[in-house]
């Protein structure tokens, strides 16, 4: 993307251009490939490094060295491409983590086909929406999960152990297992199209800014950009370092970090197929981990459980905690660095619309400006804008955040409404959150542009919910906000001022929106309050609720 920049007029301290508006990251820029025809595959696999092993599952131990990652990667591709697959195509990767995840991922990448993921808890109902959508030719899937797959036709390879006869032959053409056994030498010549940086590698589901869920069209040449933003961040030439991988692959973070990215840099990752606390301490013991993602809620758990985990388990080679999905108060980051005083704190903001990482803060140090999303990633750029006026904000003023770089994605997946209204000709992403940018480039995120509450890519509005909460006879006022989740993203969360004498459960609350509403609009947590805040024309106070719900993580 062609910037902008007038290097005179940056502002050093915090980045800002005051001839144009924009924020410029303060970060060392990315150096992207000249080579224009190169596939991120190909790109990940000729960086030099000194890895030996390259994933390790935390159950078994059953691990894979880099050499049998890239030979496995080899033949599968020259399976899929002697089945068929092609350039452009599209194929469904329905799966929990594991070590083998990766390998589908690149395998398809490699070729210049498209590769789709979703969630194992989605529904077969959502699952068969994504496939009508994303129109895949294939599907990998494991057998447990087979049955989400039923009645759509889809030709598929299985992952991992399986019982031959419980399964029906004629939907399913070959397993993993088998395909990575075979010699590429044996299959013939591969057809090699020639894929560049510019064409679709992913298709990410996303609820996006607003609205429904949506296909995220992410080119090579994004993925290239987060591979570099993340070796650069975590400075990861410096040494050998092991990630425990706790975030789902399926996921934009998990799958540019831990089924792709981190290969570049020769750490090894060992992969938990899904989150359990003692697994998860554990493995950091066995595996000497140094780096460990987390979500706000585990690192909480991790501070007030510490005596006990401390006692039991080792943490010594824990270097850094990982935390994304918002950002952490001064109270759980003073918590945490009290408690485990030798583990620095890093946070991170991105969307899937960004290819993942958009922000975030690289040290200690920046970790204690507390409450900030971060600074800019490496060849980042921001505007803070008015969302009514359109108008650029300069530092300390409160806006929609805009964001454009290498990483921002090409576009909604077939729908060029939802594109225009989210990505501008000049390639700014429209991100929906309400930021300011400090003097130091700091990014603090405040409140989201749209109330909408998205729970698992459904759109709940909280007014609906509020205005339903006010007919209950024993309720004299009701606020609704966006409970932050791992598994669904948010749910629906009631701030409810009980009539005056009245003992009204939280129980009876959800039990009565329950019988109401779908299923994905269920209140899933309530608070009583004595009041609900609002400003002097009556609007609630939102943020102001969210604020104290979240500070009790």
């Amino acid at each position: 993307m062609a910037s902008d920049r007038t290097p005179i007029d940056i502002d050093p301290r915090s980045g800002f251009c005051k001839s144009n508006s924009i924020f410029y990251s303060k970060r060392k820029p990315i150096s992207l490939p000249a080579n224009e025809f190169l596939d991120v595959t190909t790109f990940i696999s000729s960086r030099a490094h000194n890895g030996k092993i390259a994933f390790i599952d935390a159950s078994t131990g059953h691990y894979l060295t880099f050499p049998e990652v890239w030979r496995a990667i080899d033949s599968v591709a020259s399976c899929l491409s002697e089945m068929g697959v092609r350039k452009g195509q599209v194929v469904l990767l329905l799966s929990p983590n594991s070590i083998f995840f990766p390998i589908v991922c690149l395998s398809v990448m490699s070729l210049g086909a498209i590769i789709t993921t979703t969630n194992p808890l989605n529904t077969p109902q959502e699952i068969r929406k994504q496939i009508a959508d994303s129109k895949p030719i294939l599907a990998f899937t494991t057998q447990t999960l087979l049955p989400k797959l039923s009645g759509t036709g889809l030709p598929i390879v299985l992952i991992g152990q399986h019982d031959n006869l419980s399964i029906k032959q004629s939907r399913i053409v070959s397993s993993l297992e088998d395909m990575i056994k075979k010699d590429p030498s044996s299959l013939g010549t591969r057809v090699r199209e020639r894929v560049s940086q510019d064409d679709t590698a992913t298709l990410l589901y996303s609820s996006g800014t607003t609205g429904a869920s949506k296909g995220v069209v992410s080119s090579h040449r994004n993925l290239i950009a987060m591979v570099q933003t993340i070796v650069n961040r975590f400075r990861l030439e410096d040494g050998e370092q092991t990630f425990i991988c706790t975030v789902p692959m399926f996921h934009i973070y998990g799958l540019v970090a831990f089924a792709s990215g981190l290969l570049a840099s020769g750490s090894t990752i060992v992969v938990l197929s899904k989150f359990e606390m003692d697994e998860m301490l554990s493995a950091i013991v066995k595996y000497r981990a140094t780096y460990l993602p987390l979500v706000p809620p585990i690192l909480v758990a991790l501070i007030n459980h510490a005596e006990t985990v401390k006692s039991k388990y080792d943490l010594g080679t824990l270097q850094s905690v990982l935390s994304g999905g918002a950002p952490l108060s001064k109270e759980v980051i003073e918590g945490f660095s009290e408690k485990y005083p030798t583990v620095r704190i890093l946070q991170g903001y991105g969307l899937t619309e960004t290819t993942g990482i958009g922000a975030s803060t690289d040290s200690a140090e920046e970790s204690k400006r507390y409450g900030t999303a971060g600074l800019l990633s490496p060849s980042m750029e921001a505007k803070i804008v008015d969302p009514e006026t359109g108008e650029p904000f300069p530092v300390n003023r409160t806006g929609e955040l805009w964001l454009r770089g290498p990483s921002v994605m090409k576009g909604y997946f077939s729908n060029p409404e939802a594109t225009t209204s989210t990505l501008d000709s000049q390639g700014w992403l429209r991100t929906g959150d309400i930021c300011y940018i400090d003097d130091d480039g700091y990014i603090f995120v405040v409140d989201r542009l749209k109330e909408l509450i998205k729970y698992k890519g459904y759109q709940v509005p909280p007014a609906e919910l509020e205005a339903l909460l006010l007919t209950h006879p024993e309720i004299a006022d009701a606020a609704v906000i966006p409970f932050p989740d791992k598994d669904v993203g948010q749910f629906p969360m009631a701030y409810v001022v009980r009539k005056a004498g009245i003992n009204l459960s939280e129980v009876a609350v959800m039990d009565f929106v329950a019988k109401q509403v779908a299923p994905y609009k269920k209140i899933r947590r309530v608070a009583f309050v004595g009041s609900i805040p609002k400003n002097p024309s009556g609007k609630i106070l939102r943020k102001d609720l969210i604020k104290l719900a979240t500070s009790k993580l």
